[in-house]
């Protein structure tokens, strides 16, 4: 029990600090974006990281109260996760339903026209297969985790998946400023916007900040139609490893693909739809709800610190250009496929 509670403290010490620094940076961001709806405190959030992305953090013990990167990696991938558990409670499961028949259209021409393009512009620029699958599935379902999670089954080296990582992220920090720009623009109310940036924004993290910026109601819907879209992760991965197994099988004669489930299941969806289902039909006191969810909005705004402080624009743009001209047509694609769905069919 002893040696149990020195780990957990550990493990509190060797993330606190980052934390705070991630807590400190959200709080003028949290205000600024209240004073200045229309930018939103996600995206200001990102940018206050990034102006202090240059700062030559000091180099200490892991196990040390003074070091900053294990917390800032925790705020930027876990407390993301957490804050969208906590934004469950301020939705309706009967919504949810509602959204997702339309969602489910849109996510059938948006992840073939992605994959399409992918190949063909992937051949056309001569991109390394590897490299060309992790852009695709990156672009077309979540980001950095599909990236992840694809990226061990197909085989890829480290260099393929940073430029891949590189190269998504790229395009959601951008999809963060522009899509809400795009949508007041274009006049589209909260509901199309929604849909769109939840099926053409790559990363929960900038489909939370460009939905938020745009409206609280946008926002909702939009992380509904993500984590949604997210779940695609599951048959897409199976599919590619079913694929590299066969492949394997006539090389080799190898029958293990080498797949783990549990690491492919996104848990924190699933936590979200169980926050979904306390939030429908327990009936839990307006206040304890408000607080949750502000809490969630809070973490979110902290996630996007911790992102900005871990991006370096410069190391993006000199991982080469091929990759990012195929994210570019994937993401571009991929945005124009959404709407002219809404327009057309929806």
């Amino acid at each position: 029990m002893l040696l149990s509670f020195r780990a957990n403290l550990a493990y509190i010490v060797e993330k606190i600090s980052g934390i705070a620094l991630c807590a400190l940076i959200a709080i003028p961001a949290w205000l600024t974006g209240r004073a200045l709806p229309i930018i939103g405190s996600p995206i200001l959030g990102i940018l206050f990281g990034m102006a202090l992305s240059f700062w030559k953090r000091p180099t200490v013990p892991k196990s040390s109260i003074l070091n900053l990167e294990s917390g800032i990696t925790f705020s930027s991938k876990k407390l993301l996760q957490y804050s969208i558990i906590l934004i469950g409670f301020d939705m309706n499961i009967f919504t949810v339903f509602q959204a997702g028949k339309d969602t489910l259209l849109l996510l059938i021409f948006t992840l073939t026209s992605v994959f399409l393009s992918a190949y063909f512009f992937g051949k056309l620029l001569n991109i390394k297969k590897n490299a060309n699958i992790l852009i695709g599935v990156g672009t077309a379902i979540c980001g950095g985790s599909a990236i992840a999670a694809t990226a061990p089954i197909i085989g890829a080296d480290n260099e393929d998946i940073a430029s891949s990582i590189s190269t998504i992220f790229l395009f959601n920090v951008i999809a963060a400023f522009l899509f809400p720009f795009i949508g007041h623009v274009l006049h589209m109310a909260d509901y199309n916007f929604g849909l769109w940036a939840g099926t053409a924004v790559n990363d929960t993290s900038s489909v939370i900040a460009a939905g938020y910026s745009y409206s609280n109601a946008a926002g909702n819907l939009a992380v509904v139609v993500k984590l949604t879209r997210t779940l695609m992760i599951v048959p897409v991965t199976l599919v590619l490893a079913l694929h590299v197994s066969r492949k394997r099988n006539k090389e080799s004669q190898d029958k293990n693909p080498g797949v783990n489930l549990f690491k492919i299941m996104p848990w924190f969806v699933f936590c979200f739809i169980a926050a979904l289902f306390v939030s429908t039909f327990i009936p839990i006191p307006g206040e304890i709800k408000k607080a949750l969810v502000q809490i969630g909005k809070f973490l979110v705004i902290m996630a996007m610190v911790g992102i900005g402080l871990n991006t370096n624009i410069i190391k993006l743009v000199k991982n080469g250009l091929r990759p990012i001209l195929l994210g570019m047509f994937c993401w571009v694609i991929l945005s124009t496929t959404s709407i002219l769905v809404q327009k057309l069919i929806l």
